[in-house]
C-alpha cells in the first residue's frame, strides 16, 4: 500500500528533476552567467556581508572678517558664480582628507589599518582575499571607505567615513576633523609667515641702512672735526659780524681822534686794534669760505649725508608701518575651520543595501547575458552556410 502511494510521488519528483536538469543543460549559459552569480550574491549579501556603519560630519572654512552682502546687486550676483575664499580653502582641506598624507596621519593617530582589519568579512575588510598589505593597497581601500566632497548648494564640506563598528567610524571621522583643523592652522601659518617674513626683512634692511648712515655720519664728523657744519658756519659768521661792527666803531673813533686831536698818543694803539680786528675778521671769513679746508667745502658732503640719513629714517618708519600692517592683514585674512555637524556615532548600519545589491547584480548579469546572446545570434546569422 505504501509502495503504491509513494511511487507516483517519486516518479513525479524524478520527472520534475529531469525537466529541470534538461532545462539547465539547454540553458547552461543563462545558468552560468545569470543564475549562479545571482545565487552567490544572495548568499553573500544575505548571510556573509558585514554591516557597515557610516559617520558623517560637516564643516566650513571661514575668515574673521568675512562679511556677507546685505543687499543683492549685479556685482554680487556675478561674484557668486565663482568660488569664495572659504570654498577654495574647503577644497584644499578636502584634497588633504583624500590624500595619502591624511592616511599616514590616521595610521599614527587612529590605527586605521587595525580598525579595518579586525572586523568585516573576508571580502570587505583590509586586507581582503584579493589585496595586499602595502600602503598603496591601503590607500585604495581608504578611498572607498572615506568620502569627502563639497556640497555646492550649502557650501559645506561633507566627510563620510565607513567602518564595520560605530566606534571605529566615529573615531576615524573625529581624527580627520582634527587633522583638518591642524592643516588649516598650518596653511594660515604659512601664509602669515610669508607676508610677515618679507615685512620683517624690509625692516631689517632699513634698520641696517639707518645704522650704517649713522656710523658714516659720525666718522665724517670725526674726520672734519665738525659737529654740524651749517650751525658752526652760522656761529663763525655771527662772530665775524660782531667783529665787523666792533671794527666799524673803532674806525669811527679813530677817524674822529685823527681829525680833532691828531697828536693824541692813543691813535697808534687804536690803529693797531683796528688792524688786529681786521685780521681776525679775515681769519673767521677764511674758516667759512675760500679753500678746501673751509666749512663751506665740508658743508656739501655733510648735507648729502643728512639727506641720506633722513631717507633711511623715513624708510625705516615706512618699513615698521608695513610690518604692523602685514601683521594686521595676516590676522584679518586668517581662516579657521568651523564644525557645522560633529561626527556622529551611528546606531544602525546603513550599508550594504542587501536586496538592492542582489537585484543590481542580477540585472547586470542578465544584461550582459542578453548582449552576449545577441552577439552570438548576429554572428550565426551572418556566418556562411556550409
Amino acid at each position: 500500500m505504501n509502495a503504491e502511494t509513494t511511487y507516483p510521488a517519486d516518479a513525479a519528483a524524478s520527472k520534475q528533476s529531469s525537466k529541470a536538469m534538461s532545462w539547465a543543460i539547454k540553458n547552461r549559459w543563462f545558468v552560468l552567467f545569470v543564475i549562479i552569480p545571482t545565487i552567490f550574491s544572495a548568499i553573500y549579501y544575505g548571510f556573509i556581508a558585514s554591516d557597515i556603519y557610516v559617520s558623517e560630519s560637516r564643516f566650513v572654512i571661514k575668515s574673521p572678517d568675512e562679511k556677507r552682502p546685505q543687499l543683492s546687486s549685479l556685482a554680487n550676483l556675478i561674484q557668486t558664480t565663482g568660488l569664495s575664499a572659504g570654498q577654495e580653502q574647503s577644497n584644499e582641506i578636502l584634497d588633504f582628507v583624500r590624500s595619502r598624507d591624511a592616511l599616514a596621519a590616521l595610521e599614527k593617530q587612529a590605527s586605521i589599518r587595525q580598525r579595518y582589519a579586525r572586523a568585516g568579512d573576508a571580502l570587505s575588510r583590509f586586507p581582503s582575499l584579493f589585496s595586499g598589505t602595502s600602503f598603496e593597497y591601503l590607500y585604495k581601500y581608504y578611498t572607498k571607505m572615506v568620502d569627502a566632497d563639497l556640497d555646492t548648494q550649502t557650501g559645506t564640506a561633507v566627510v563620510k567615513v565607513k567602518a564595520f563598528t560605530p566606534e571605529d567610524a566615529y573615531q576615524i571621522n573625529r581624527t580627520l576633523l582634527s587633522l583638518s583643523e591642524d592643516m588649516v592652522n598650518r596653511l594660515n601659518a604659512r601664509a602669515q609667515g610669508r607676508g610677515i617674513a618679507e615685512a620683517e626683512r624690509q625692516v631689517l634692511i632699513a634698520t641696517n641702512r639707518a645704522k650704517q648712515i649713522t656710523v658714516t655720519l659720525t666718522q665724517y664728523r670725526n674726520r672734519s672735526a665738525l659737529i654740524d657744519p651749517s650751525k658752526q658756519a652760522v656761529g663763525v659768521l655771527e662772530i665775524s659780524n660782531q667783529m665787523v661792527a666792533q671794527r666799524a666803531a673803532l674806525a669811527a673813533q679813530l677817524a674822529t681822534m685823527e681829525q680833532q686831536t691828531p697828536r693824541n698818543p692813543s691813535i697808534p694803539a687804536l690803529r693797531d686794534r683796528v688792524a688786529a680786528i681786521s685780521a681776525q675778521i679775515a681769519q673767521q671769513n677764511n674758516r667759512v669760505v675760500g679753500g678746501s679746508g673751509t666749512i663751506a667745502s665740508k658743508l656739501g658732503s655733510y648735507e648729502d649725508l643728512l639727506v641720506e640719513q633722513k631717507f633711511a629714517d623715513d624708510s625705516l618708519t615706512a618699513a615698521n608701518a608695513a610690518l604692523v600692517q602685514a601683521r594686521a592683514d595676516a590676522q584679518r585674512q586668517k581662516f579657521y575651520l568651523e564644525r557645522v555637524v560633529e561626527p556622529n556615532r551611528p546606531d544602525e548600519a546603513l550599508l550594504p543595501h542587501r536586496l538592492l545589491s542582489i537585484l543590481t547584480i542580477a540585472a547586470v548579469a542578465f544584461c550582459l547575458y542578453f548582449v552576449g546572446w545577441m552577439l552570438v545570434v548576429g554572428i550565426l546569422e551572418h556566418s556562411p552556410e556550409n
